[in-house]
């Protein structure tokens, strides 16, 4: 397993999360930089290696200078995968009771301590599914790989559905497909219906910002047909099959 303890510090690599969760190490990479840019990380850390571990992680480079992988303590590891769905999250849980076991104290010679340490991991167990569940975002923007290639904005395909892009996202607001902040939910990308484009900007003020843009798939604008009771054979929906289709081959 590719751990390491660093000044009494444990951390989980970037590596092994990947290999946890099934995903790509890239991917991970992508959601660390999204997630370290949010917090602030990226303005007090260059891309240099950082053994003291001061800021919560460490990037572990290759002879090129390339990021190998990046090894995460405990609360930067669960931030991170706050966003991933409950399998997922509950695999790195239970990884991080393995490492903290790894680390426990000897074998208890007594009864009371004995119910002492057990107490102690239940504690740790019930606070890293609390840190897990308070860290979970509304929308997992971080489960996003890539963009749909059929997908098109909302404008789009408000336009192609012949409504205006207010009336459209209030639609989508009433239909829990997005939130207040016209936000794609989970389910909803999941679903295939929705797709979402993360993009970043920088504010005078505040650095570095994350902007989040909703997108409509071919399936979810076929749902929305039957939603908005567009006929399928109006010329108009004909229309809006064949607009996102030609979007999705540009």
């Amino acid at each position: 397993m590719n751990l390491i303890t660093s000044i009494d510090q444990l951390t989980m690599s970037s590596r092994e999360i990947a290999e946890l969760t099934g995903k790509q190490i890239s991917h991970i990479h992508r959601d660390f930089k999204t997630m370290a840019a949010e917090l602030g990380l990226q303005d007090k850390a260059s891309l240099t290696p950082n053994p003291n571990l001061d800021l919560g992680f460490m990037y572990v480079k290759d002879n090129q200078n390339r990021i190998r992988e990046i090894h995460l303590n405990q609360e930067l590891t669960m931030t991170l995968v706050s966003g991933y769905n409950v399998k997922l999250r509950n695999s790195i849980i239970k990884r991080w009771q393995e490492l903290e076991n790894q680390h426990l104290p000897a074998t208890p010679k007594s009864f009371p301590e004995a119910l002492r340490l057990a107490a102690e991991q239940a504690e740790r167990v019930e606070a890293l599914e609390k840190q897990a569940q308070e860290n979970a975002p509304k929308v997992a923007f971080a489960e996003q790989v890539e963009v749909a290639p059929d997908a098109i904005s909302v404008a789009q395909a408000a336009k192609i559905l012949g409504t205006g892009q207010r009336r459209l996202f209030s639609k989508l607001r009433e239909l829990k497909w997005v939130t207040r902040r016209n936000e794609p939910y989970q389910d909803k990308i999941e679903a295939g219906l929705l797709d979402v484009k993360l993009g970043s900007w920088q504010h005078p003020d505040h650095g570095l910002k994350q902007s989040v843009t909703a997108l409509i798939t071919g399936k979810g604008l076929s749902k929305l047909q039957l939603l908005l009771s567009i006929p399928a054979s109006s010329p108009l929906f004909s229309s809006a099959q064949m607009s996102a289709h030609q979007m999705g081959e540009k």
